[in-house]
């Protein structure tokens, strides 16, 4: 199986009927997003959205993050999803490998991520990849 990893420039009917296939398959309380939505990330300064293709279909996807803060130039990777079909096939290590390619040619210090503890396999392929677990505590506000 050949992964192919693109950026994502502009959206079509393609992108957007893959993003509703994927996106219930990372979370059950997000709608897929629009294709205005998509759209907004793809012209947004900071974000980088991956697709990952076998054989011209869009198997996964993922958006990077970069952003300067005080402290340097940081990376964030963020909705890490890979078709139920295409699990075990090398699709998320290598779209993973290409956004940390990304993030270091940008000059990013360090490229973070989290992931849920019941993700095993996501988990064993983050630390494959040289991702190492803090110690720190995540905390999210959502009262805005």
């Amino acid at each position: 199986m050949t992964v192919e990893v693109s950026v994502l420039e502009q959206v079509d009917n393609d992108v957007v009927d893959a993003f509703a296939r994927l996106i219930p398959q990372l979370s059950r309380s997000s709608p897929p997003p629009t294709a205005a939505e998509l759209q907004a990330i793809v012209d947004h300064q900071a974000c980088t959205v991956l697709l990952a293709r076998v054989d011209g279909r869009i198997v996964g996807a993922m958006t990077l993050v970069l952003f300067p803060i005080p402290t340097g130039l940081r990376a964030w990777i963020e909705d890490v999803v890979v078709d139920d079909d295409a699990r075990g096939h090398g699709v998320g290590a290598t779209i993973n490998r290409a956004a940390i390619a990304i993030a270091e040619r940008a000059g990013a210090k360090t490229v973070d991520l989290t992931s849920r503890p019941s993700r095993e396999a996501a988990n064993r392929l983050y630390q494959r990849l040289g991702f190492v677990a803090r110690e720190t505590n995540v905390y999210r506000y959502t009262g805005a």
